[in-house]
C-alpha cells in the first residue's frame, strides 16, 4: 500500500470517532456529524496582535515553539520568501537531515498570484503581502502528520472555530515537483478554504519527509470575524485611498523595512515594480500616515531593519523619480506608472 493510501486510516486514528469519513475516486472528506449549525463570531474581535498571541501559545501546547521568521530577501530559487514551506528546502529539496527552521512559523510573504477579477483587482480574501502562518515539521512516520492536523484543529478551537463548522478535503493522488512528492489535503470552515496541510518528501530519499500546515493570518481574521474584508485588512485607513494602492504600500512597507530598496532587477526590482502601482494622485499629500499604520502591523513579526521614517521617505522619493521617469504627453507627465500585474 501506498503512503497516500495509507492516509485515510493515519487520520482516523488521530481524529477519533467524531468525524465523518468519506474516501472514493482517490478523493477524501472528514466533516462533523453535526455540521449545519449556525456560526456565530466573536462579539469583540481580536486585535492582531491577540490572535497572533493566541496561535503562539496554542501551537505550543502542541510542541511546536515559535520559530523566527525566515529573511524576506531569499535569493535563491525566488528572489523573495513566498511560503514558509521554504523553510523545510533542505530536507526536502537537498536530502539533508536538517531545516532552516522548525515548529510554529508566522512568516510574512510576497505573493503576486492572488486571485484577480476581471478589472483585474485583488479579489477578496487575497493581498499581495501577508502573514504565512505555518507549522513546518520533519516527522518520521503518519502517526506523527495525524498528530499535527488533530493538534491544528485543536488550536482551531481554541480560537473559537468550532469543529461543526470544519471539513477537511481533497485529493489522495500524490503530486510531484522536481525533487519533492507530497499529498494536499485543505481545510474549510463553513465555505471558506482556510489553507492545508502537505505531507511532503524527498523523492530520492522518502525517509526525509515532513508536514507542511499553513493558512494566512488574514484570511484566518476573515473567518473568525465574519468582517468585511477591506475593513478587516485596512481597518482606520480602509478609506485612505484605493484599494489598489493601500495593498501597494502595505507591500512595499514590507519590503523596504527590510531593507529591500529599490533597483533595476533582483528583490529590488520588485520593490520598484510595487511602488510603481501606487496611485500618484492618492499619494500626493504623502504616505506617512498609512506607512505608519501599516509598519506597526509588520512589526509583530519581527524587528525591521529600517525605521518607518525611512520607509516613507522611500517610498515617496521613488514616486517623484517614476514620475520625472514616465514619457510627457501633451505636455504633461501622464503621473501613473503601469502596475505590476
Amino acid at each position: 500500500m501506498s503512503l497516500s493510501e495509507r492516509i485515510p486510516a493515519a487520520l482516523r486514528a488521530a481524529l477519533g470517532g467524531h468525524w465523518e469519513f468519506t474516501v472514493a475516486d482517490s478523493r477524501i472528506e472528514i466533516r462533523h456529524p453535526q455540521r449545519g449549525t449556525p456560526y456565530r463570531p466573536p462579539r469583540r474581535p481580536p486585535s492582531w496582535r491577540e490572535l497572533l498571541d493566541e496561535l503562539e501559545s496554542g501551537f505550543a501546547r502542541n510542541g511546536a515553539p515559535r520559530a523566527a521568521c525566515l529573511p524576506l530577501r531569499w535569493g535563491r530559487e525566488t528572489e523573495l520568501t513566498i511560503s514558509a514551506v521554504q523553510a523545510l528546502d533542505p530536507l526536502l529539496k537537498e536530502g539533508k537531515p536538517h531545516t532552516y527552521r522548525t515548529g510554529f512559523l508566522p512568516q510574512p510573504v510576497v505573493r503576486f498570484t492572488g486571485q484577480r477579477d476581471t478589472a483585474g483587482a485583488l479579489c477578496e480574501g487575497f493581498l499581495t503581502s501577508f502573514v504565512n502562518i505555518s507549522r513546518v515539521q520533519p516527522v518520521q512516520n503518519l502517526d506523527a502528520y495525524g498528530s499535527i492536523l488533530d493538534g491544528w484543529l485543536s488550536v482551531l478551537s481554541q480560537l473559537g472555530f468550532h469543529c461543526r463548522h470544519l471539513s477537511i478535503y481533497g485529493s489522495l493522488t500524490t503530486w510531484r515537483r522536481r525533487q519533492v512528492a507530497g499529498v494536499t489535503l485543505r481545510f474549510r470552515h463553513l465555505d471558506l478554504t482556510l489553507g492545508d496541510i502537505v505531507l511532503l518528501w524527498n523523492v530520492e530519499s522518502p525517509e526525509h519527509m515532513a508536514v507542511d500546515l499553513g493558512t494566512g493570518l488574514e484570511r484566518l481574521a476573515w473567518a473568525r470575524t465574519q468582517l468585511g474584508w477591506h475593513d478587516l485588512i485596512y481597518g482606520g485607513i480602509a478609506q485612505a485611498a484605493p484599494a489598489e494602492t493601500l495593498d501597494a504600500i502595505r507591500t512595499a512597507t514590507l519590503l523596504l523595512s527590510h531593507g529591500i530598496t529599490p533597483a533595476a532587477r533582483g528583490a529590488g526590482g520588485i520593490t520598484r515594480r510595487v511602488i510603481g502601482s501606487i496611485d500618484p494622485a492618492a499619494a500626493r499629500l504623502g504616505v506617512s500616515a498609512v506607512v505608519r499604520e501599516l509598519y506597526d502591523y509588520w512589526s509583530l513579526f519581527g524587528t525591521p531593519t529600517v525605521p518607518w521614517a525611512s520607509v516613507t521617505a522611500a517610498i515617496e522619493a521613488e514616486l517623484h523619480g517614476q514620475s520625472r521617469r514616465l514619457p510627457r504627453v501633451g505636455g504633461s507627465s501622464t503621473g501613473r506608472s503601469q502596475p505590476w500585474t
